[in-house]
């Protein structure tokens, strides 16, 4: 079964990725974020912003809303054809032959084919090819799982003992061909993140902890009351609100990158 096999089944037999920003709270603080993040580097409306993997359009749709010229590339059918009924420019494609001009967006986004790419080659020619399409000057963003992030999610979570050997995998070598709950996915560890984005020719890079260590909050709240009545001291304050600020404060001491499930890297054609 072919990458984009694999995901065209994933993606609409499995998982809702229409919903999944907004159904959990640990989604929900993914959207905040890196619209709080993007928005410290993009330059001013109506810049033109490339949206590579853009799923159904859930970025892409605020990013719009606030008056940026976007156009998205994903490998999904149902993905591209929900963006296109969202009133968003939409066109199915690969990450590693974009179809556009060189040099014709202020910024690219790309968050699905940093961890869908499991191959370091194919990593290394969809930043390529992102660079590529991007003025110079202007940034390259991307998203990345952390290496990580399994092992402490599924402590918070309580299911580590069952999923032992998936994690065990992921740590080792950063990719586990068990791991049911993501299709294709690599997991990075910061240097590495990093490491890839230099590759591309990207200068100032930073990585940042996206969901930050306030993230594991929502991960606990999301696993253990999946909708059920939360108590008192987990409903006051908003435990988003929470999760939000502990991110904020993490952002300013970079040692704090590591605490994080999701990493957010950016540099800039030189």
């Amino acid at each position: 079964m072919t990458v984009h096999d694999e995901l065209e089944k994933f993606y609409t037999t499995q998982c809702d990725e229409a919903s999944r920003l907004g159904s959990s709270l640990k989604g929900r603080l993914e959207l905040a974020r890196v619209r709080e993040l993007l928005c410290r580097y993009l330059p001013e409306p109506p810049a033109s912003v490339a949206d590579i993997g853009g799923g159904p359009g859930i970025h892409a749709q605020w990013l719009q809303a606030d008056g940026y010229q976007v156009e998205l590339l994903d490998p999904v059918a149902r993905h591209v054809e929900q963006a296109t009924a969202a009133g968003l420019n939409a066109v199915l494609g690969d990450a590693r032959t974009l179809p556009w001009e060189s040099e014709q967006f202020d910024a690219a986004f790309l968050a699905g084919p940093m961890y869908h790419l499991v191959d370091a080659s194919d990593r290394r020619t969809a930043l390529r090819e992102a660079v590529r399409v991007t003025k110079y000057g202007g940034f390259v963003a991307v998203v990345a799982i952390n290496r990580s992030a399994n092992l402490i999610g599924s402590s918070v979570a309580n299911n580590l003992l069952a999923r032992r050997n998936v994690v065990t995998e992921i740590l080792r070598d950063g990719f586990s061909a068990g791991n049911d709950r993501l299709a294709q996915a690599t997991y990075h560890t910061v240097a590495q993140l990093r490491s890839e984005l230099m590759g591309a020719g990207l200068r100032a890079v930073s990585v940042h902890g996206l969901t930050g260590p306030g993230g594991w909050l929502t991960v606990m709240i999301d696993s253990h009351y999946n909708g059920l009545p939360l108590p008192d001291s987990l409903r006051e304050p908003d435990p988003l609100h929470t999760a939000l600020e502990c991110a904020r404060l993490a952002d300013r001491h970079p040692d704090m990158v590591q605490a994080s499930s999701l990493l957010f890297g950016i540099g800039q054609r030189d």
